[in-house]
């Protein structure tokens, strides 16, 4: 599933050819996905003027000129995909249609924005822009890693004292939102931290400084595009490329980067996921 560095580049690759731009015409091929779609969702879009594109956690917020905001979830295999973009930033022509373009919107401007979905665990709703935070999807996330209320104090009263393994905890979206699986892998290694370890065998020290390890990370990720494994693709589709920067995430039996070190990348499942690790830089 995409996480904060996919999302945020799906959200700056969509966001000069949508922001300020009017919704000619919105066109919603099936009911649902996850979940049921808003009702008239086709017809609250069409003629709408997208004010700003922003994004809270994994999700994408469309603010629109109606004081609706158009929230979109990509889930598995959702893609955002541009094509006919007048600007030239995209020279894909407009693609024939496939069959799991779910919802299409067709631009003022000439561009057209799809949103495929092969396995349907995307979700779209529209919710009033002066309270998204009431969404149930979004009520109760934490902060966002790179916003001034996510720092080493914070983090270290949120896990103070927890049983928990640090990795969970990380993956906690009440603690810190956007993080998943394999950037909370790639920070526990930079961090020399195993992913097993529980939070409250760590010093208050150690646990503040993941805080800059994890924008790092994030940051390194958003950079090249985010990480394509299996469906993820950019606004453009191309493929990201922060994958073959990975110290261990999907590197299981592979040499450890680490200068110096001779162990092998090790796997283990925590809460039916793959965690990777080093066992001789991480402790």
């Amino acid at each position: 599933m995409p996480e904060l560095p996919e999302v945020e580049t799906v959200r700056r690759g969509l966001a000069p050819v949508m922001e300020g731009v009017v919704i000619a015409q919105a066109d919603v091929n099936r009911p649902d996905l996850r979940w049921p779609f808003p009702e008239n969702m086709a017809a609250r879009l069409t003629g709408r003027r997208i004010l700003r594109l922003g994004r809270r956690s994994k999700y994408i917020l469309a603010d629109l000129d109606s004081g609706e905001t158009l929230l979109v979830h990509l889930g598995m295999s959702g893609r955002m995909l541009v094509s006919g973009d007048p600007l030239g930033r995209f020279v894909h022509d407009h693609p024939a249609p496939e069959k799991h373009d779910h919802v299409v919107l067709h631009m003022e401007s000439g561009a057209r924005i799809t949103f495929n979905d092969p396995r349907r665990f995307g979700a779209m709703d529209l919710l009033p822009s002066d309270a998204p935070q009431r969404h149930p999807l979004l009520s109760s996330l934490g902060p966002e890693p790179f916003s001034n209320t996510f720092d080493g104090p914070h983090l270290a009263d949120r896990l103070k004292g927890r049983k928990t393994p640090i990795k969970t905890a990380l993956l906690d979206q009440k603690v810190v939102a956007g993080l998943g699986n394999i950037y909370v892998c790639e920070t526990l290694f930079r961090a020399g931290i195993r992913p097993d370890r529980r939070c409250e065998t760590l010093s208050r020290k150690a646990i503040e400084a993941l805080v800059p390890i994890i924008r790092d990370v994030l940051s390194e990720a958003i950079e090249a595009g985010g990480s394509s494994l299996k469906d993820f693709r950019q606004a453009d589709g191309e493929l990201g490329y922060f994958q073959h920067r990975f110290d261990v995430y999907g590197r299981e039996n592979d040499p450890c980067h680490a200068d110096g070190c001779t162990s092998a990348i090790k796997r283990i499942v925590q809460s039916g996921r793959s965690s990777f690790y080093c066992p001789t830089c991480q402790r």
